[in-house]
């Protein structure tokens, strides 16, 4: 009940769109939700620093107002997602009525990511890596200060008021022993002890256990039914999804950790606006610009080339993380597959009246890929992937769900 009181918080645009969108969302008969990961924290073999950041992720008393911790975004049972139980693909913050403007990433598998930066890709040098859907934060410990104060999320002013919090806390005694009797004494200092405990935390064996199916598979512990292998074929073959030009497979290695399923690169999708996100909602000249803002220091002046770019993430637990894209669109998995097929050949079906690219001010619609394949395609013509072989990805998809016993 109280969530429901807290979304009516929201402008009637906003609801209209959230609404209207659910209206219109069917879910196809395959796309039920997968089961949730089963994720057993080992306490015992925790370092005590590991074991420190576990009771900071699940601390429900680090906001302000009290009630919201990291795994109220980051659910360990939805692979470390979850939206803080939305349903309009961003995150409910700490105080009624705010929302956040993304979808939550995913925390599994964070401790791949390279430091932002760039690679060479198809002889051209682009971003990569960085966490973040736009790469702001360099490093795990970077990455767990962020969500402690943004307004949208759990809302404290500055460190005192976390690191007070922490001191006069149930587990302060422990905070101590791990990092010394005057951490409490700079807040700074007892700030970055935190980041630093949620960091040892999320680099542990249960936020990267490779334990899918995919994974049983490269170790020929198992075998994939005949419409998984075909998914993996359609998967990574290029004039067919061609999704492994960016989700990096190496199925010759048989050595699951170098399939993470992403090359950290940055793209340009040209997603239909979401109407469900309130800011979308309630203001007409707000873009979402990725790696141009608004939460990066880089602006569109200085850095055109990356308007509308966000970062490629990881598809490992894909089957369990909806809902999908940066801003939350595809609440199923199919659709989302579906939309890079059909994306340029059936525009309609995604964006009104056909006009593409309308979650992008139109000086920056060259940056949205529509020269690599299955982007090449024009409307009206066949689509790369039909019906048939969308649904062989999708069921290759939900191999990569952790938690497999053969």
């Amino acid at each position: 009940m109280q969530r429901k009181l807290l979304t009516l918080t929201v402008a009637l645009p906003a609801l209209i769109g959230i609404f209207s969108y659910l209206l219109t969302t069917t879910p196809s008969a395959q796309d039920k939700p997968a089961p949730g990961l089963a994720v057993n924290f080992d306490e015992a073999a925790m370092a005590p620093r590991e074991r420190l950041g576990m009771r900071l992720f699940f601390d429900t008393r680090l906001s302000e107002p009290a009630g919201q911790a990291c795994a109220s975004c980051h659910d360990p049972s939805r692979a470390f997602t979850g939206n803080n139980g939305t349903t309009i693909g961003v995150a409910l913050g700490s105080r009624p009525g705010t929302f956040g403007f993304r979808d939550t990433p995913t925390a599994m598998y964070l401790a791949t990511v390279p430091k932002f930066g760039s690679m060479l890709k198809e002889n051209q040098r682009v971003p990569a890596g960085g966490l973040f859907w736009d790469g702001r934060a360099d490093t795990l410990e970077d990455q767990a200060k962020g969500p402690f104060f943004n307004p949208m999320e759990m809302n404290n002013r500055d460190p005192q008021s976390l690191i007070g919090k922490i001191a006069t806390g149930p587990y302060a005694a422990e905070f101590r022993k791990v990092w010394g009797e005057r951490i409490f004494d700079n807040a700074e200092t007892a700030l970055d002890a935190v980041a630093k405990s949620i960091a040892a935390f999320e680099r542990t064996p249960a936020f990267q256990p490779f334990s899918s199916k995919f994974d049983a598979v490269m170790r020929g512990q198992a075998k994939f039914t005949e419409q998984e292998q075909r998914g993996l074929s359609l998967f990574t073959i290029r004039q067919k999804g061609n999704c492994a030009s960016c989700h990096v497979v190496d199925e010759a290695s048989r050595d699951p950790k170098k399939s993470l399923f992403t090359d950290f690169s940055y793209h340009a999708l040209g997603l239909p606006r979401s109407m469900r996100i309130p800011k979308n909602a309630t203001d007409a000249s707000y873009f979402d610009l990725g790696l141009c803002g608004p939460f990066r220091d880089t602006t569109p002046e200085k850095d055109p080339k990356g308007c509308g770019l966000f970062k490629v993430p990881t598809l490992r637990n894909i089957a369990i993380t909806g809902p999908y894209m940066h801003n939350g669109l595809f609440d199923n998995l199919r659709d989302a597959v579906a939309y890079y097929a059909t994306r340029d050949t059936d525009p309609k079906k995604w964006f009104p009246d056909g006009k593409k690219f309308n979650d992008l001010p139109p000086q920056f619609h060259a940056n949205v890929d529509v020269e690599t394949p299955p982007y090449q395609r024009r409307p009206g013509q066949r689509a790369q992937l039909n019906d048939e072989e969308i649904d062989d990805i999708v069921a290759f998809l939900r191999t990569l769900t952790d938690g497999y016993k053969p």
